[in-house]
């Protein structure tokens, strides 16, 4: 206690809880928030189901992870929870469940269960209309006879896990006729936009082979499908070597990992139907740039983070910017987990690299637009044996450039390929060099 004279001024529970309602979270990434508790609890699967049921509507998310006891779930509901975050660990703030769940609903109930050998659940709900009521920071026990609640204890049978309930859905449902037809197509219409957006943020967990466990996500029962949007499966892709850099922020000293790749033109994918599907929620021009990873979860993408701007010729350049958790203040990572600034320092480090490949990625498409205007119907009549090395000598043009200017050689190169214009057109043409 201060020496001095002290006086309680603890913030209005019912008022304070309105203002956190307004954090900045849309649904499918209030979902998220919600997932990233499921992973830190060691979860393998987590189904997310959207229900509606008018008014009764409610949106579960359970998985099978540890589980809570008792004294945790209380902590685990307090705004600001007082328990400290592990290495890697994707919780933050203490906020996440809380804000995350209060932006789309009014009762927000979590039912847990740690322990394999006894079938015992605990159960506490965080409710607005009783917070108003007492203007109190309070948790209450949920009404027994709840079918949800029901629901959950039944979802638990099997083993741990946690499931939360959202209920009282009144940022989700109209507030006028929320039985009405609309209402049942804008809770499809969210659970199909939540199921594209875990499959973004989350493509990592989601992917066979990668490190770690592989995690399971459903929504109303589909599988989620993971979005790389590297394309690291096609063979057209070219990724430019790694880089490491070293930052140090209020004393701590962190690295941050970048990896550059240059996607391959629309003629160059496997299918048309791939193309658009890696052309992103945002399309090719706006999903370019960096995609930053905190804790091998994608928080941010598209743009190039004030380095340059957003440019048609550049869009087939992406690249990949990993932190881990020991460096949030360095990147200023707001609450709900959507939005990070580049330190100033790594700004600077990061402009050569990603001048390189904005050059890169504008000669590939340069090129392909060149290629197509002179196309011939006999081109594409070719056997695909005569395309595939067609790709392959373009592939390591684009490699040799690469490499020329990786050596600080660029000046020398540009007089190389000068002279393979000038002396042997074929074969500049062949490794499409003549652009």
């Amino acid at each position: 206690m201060p020496s001095r004279a002290w006086y309680d001024v603890a913030p209005s529970a019912s008022r304070l809880t309105r203002s956190l309602r307004d954090i900045g979270y849309e649904f499918p990434t209030a979902v998220a928030d919600i997932v990233d508790n499921s992973i830190a609890a060691g979860a393998s699967r987590v189904e997310i189901m959207v229900e509606y049921d008018g008014t009764d509507s409610c949106v579960v998310i359970a998985d099978d992870g540890r589980g809570m006891s008792p004294g945790q779930l209380q902590e685990a509901l307090r705004f600001g929870t007082r328990r400290s975050y592990g290495h890697g660990e994707l919780g933050r703030y203490g906020l996440g469940l809380k804000t995350a769940s209060l932006s789309q609903c009014r009762a927000l109930t979590v039912v847990t269960r740690s322990s394999k050998s006894t079938v015992r659940t605990c159960a506490r709900t965080l409710d607005l209309d009783v917070i108003d009521d007492w203007d109190q920071w309070v948790v209450v026990d949920p009404p027994s006879g709840d079918r949800w609640i029901q629901r959950a204890r039944q979802w638990l049978a099997e083993g741990t896990g946690t499931v939360v309930l959202w209920q009282a859905l009144d940022r989700v449902l109209p507030e006028k006729r929320p039985e009405g037809g609309w209402a049942r197509r804008r809770l499809d219409s969210l659970a199909t936009r939540t199921a594209e957006h875990l499959g973004i943020v989350f493509h990592r967990f989601l992917e066979e082979g990668s490190e770690g466990s592989q995690l399971v996500i459903t929504v109303n029962g589909q599988k989620v499908s993971p979005w790389n949007p590297f394309a690291l499966h096609e063979q057209a892709t070219v990724a430019l070597p790694g880089q490491e850099f070293e930052i140090e922020v209020g004393g701590v000293v962190g690295r941050v990992h970048l990896r550059r790749y240059v996607l391959p033109s629309r003629d160059r994918f496997t299918s048309p139907a791939e193309f658009e599907r890696l052309s992103g929620p945002m399309n090719w021009n706006r999903q370019q740039g960096l995609y930053v990873y905190r804790a091998r979860r994608l928080v941010q993408w598209g743009g190039w983070g004030g380095i340059r701007g957003i440019d048609e010729h550049t869009k087939l350049a992406r690249a990949a910017l990993d932190f881990d958790t020991d460096l949030d203040s360095a990147f200023n990572i707001n609450v709900a987990k959507m939005r990070v600034v580049l330190p100033p320092q790594l700004r600077q480090m990061l402009e050569a690299p990603v001048n390189e490949l904005r050059i890169l990625a504008d000669e590939a498409y340069r090129r392909n637009s060149h290629a197509e205007m002179r196309r011939m119907p006999a081109d594409l009549a070719a056997p695909p044996e005569v395309r595939a090395v067609t790709q392959a000598a373009a592939t390591a043009g684009l490699a040799l450039r690469t490499a020329a200017m990786q050596a600080d050689a660029w000046p020398e190169w540009e007089r190389i390929e000068e002279t393979l214009r000038r002396e042997s057109p074929e074969v500049a043409r062949l490794l499409g060099l003549d652009a």
